[in-house]
């Protein structure tokens, strides 16, 4: 088992607010009325959270890169198509807000650092196979921006961002974002935090899971990925948490034992961000076109269909995908749909045909970004 470090800032220390409004709905047992129960509770949460007085400043997305991301796993098997492969996009998310205390923070939600996925065994193992795989990721992968980059289309630098999150730390090495103590393997020297006023904001269960890597987990975690890091600037939770006015981090277990997806409130409506799907499909399969989506949620009963890479806990992520939905606010565009936002977002590439998402969100954005000194 390996030795990690437990960071010591407290999520009330930094002015961060626990909320329970789930707490009983997430222990309901038999598992059969947790659905309801969490439905219940979304609708509590919601008359506080959704109100026109308590809304974010800004949201900006600003994409990152592509990869390639095997099609049984983005629908659980359900989806038939002749390119084994889709891609997902992943995307910056910057959300300006005010505090608990007035003042404006900045969320940059999401900052995958490009090299760190190369690392996770799942595409390392798939660089070093035979073609197709080869060529999946190493031709059809493409890079927009890093993370600082990004910010900078954005209209801000790392040095403006207070807070950094992730829903889960699948592909990420945590050490090119925080720094380290000392030099990484191959390096000279140790790296230096690319966000240096930033706290990580992790679930606890999230940040522990690196100590003992399960088989089950073991493809997609980078293994070193928090070696040696600074932890002055982490901070774990245990569960849910508003950041400030119209911004929260919601505890939504089961595609990882730490998972927590991003809550914003809008003048679109409320927002839910997290990898539990890969498209609109997935928490909508009974509106899907890709084929096989549709019929497998009819055949099983099912209200959505999960993005299946991991299942530490198939039921729980199948739960939290309903608390996704139960939280968010019909879209504007084409109100049957949800605004519910894969953090990685299946593109819309014909090479993937006729795996092509039904509804396509590309985004959220809202409201001016702006940098500290324009305030």
């Amino acid at each position: 088992m390996a030795v990690v470090e437990t960071p010591s800032t407290s999520a009330e220390s930094l002015g961060l607010q626990p909320f329970h409004e789930f707490d009983s709905a997430n222990e309901t047992w038999p598992r059969g009325d947790r659905p309801a129960a969490i439905r219940e509770a979304a609708a509590e949460f919601r008359s506080r959270f959704a109100t026109p007085e308590n809304r974010v400043e800004a949201v900006r997305t600003v994409d990152i890169a592509s990869a390639p991301y095997p099609l049984k796993f983005a629908f659980g098997g359900a989806a038939k198509g002749a390119n084994p492969y889709i891609n997902i996009i992943n995307r910056l998310q910057v959300v300006q807000f005010t505090d608990f205390e007035g003042q404006r923070r900045t969320l940059a939600y999401e900052p995958t650092v490009t090299e760190g996925p190369q690392e996770a065994p799942f595409y390392e193992q798939m660089m070093r196979l035979p073609m197709p795989d080869w060529i999946a990721y190493s031709v059809l992968a493409k890079i927009w921006h890093e993370p600082d980059e990004a910010l900078a289309v954005a209209g801000l630098r790392p040095e403006d961002v207070d807070f950094i999150s992730f829903d889960h730390l699948h592909v990420q090495d945590v050490r090119f974002v925080l720094g380290t103590h000392g030099p990484i393997d191959g390096e000279a020297a140790p790296r230096p935090p690319l966000f240096p006023n930033a706290k990580l904001i992790t679930q606890r269960k999230e940040w522990d899971t690196f100590a003992s890597l399960h088989p089950m987990q073991w493809a997609w975690y980078v293994e070193d990925g928090i070696k040696d890091l600074i932890t002055d600037n982490v901070v774990l939770v245990d569960g849910d948490v508003e950041l400030g006015h119209g911004v929260a981090l919601v505890w939504t277990p089961g595609h990882t034992d730490g998972n927590h997806s991003l809550c914003v409130n809008t003048p679109e409506g409320v927002w839910v961000s997290s990898e539990n799907g890969v498209c609109a499909d997935n928490w909508h399969p009974h509106l899907s076109k890709i084929p096989g989506v549709k019929r497998t949620a009819r055949y099983f009963g099912r209200e959505v269909i999960l993005n299946s890479n991991t299942l530490e806990d198939s039921i729980d992520q199948y739960d939290s995908m309903v608390k996704e939905k139960a939280l968010a606010d019909p879209n504007p565009r084409d109100p049957r749909y949800l605004n519910v936002f894969p953090s990685s977002e299946m593109a819309s590439w014909k090479r993937q045909w006729p795996v092509m998402p039904t509804f396509t969100y590309g985004g959220i954005n809202y409201g001016s970004i702006e940098p500290p000194n324009a305030r």
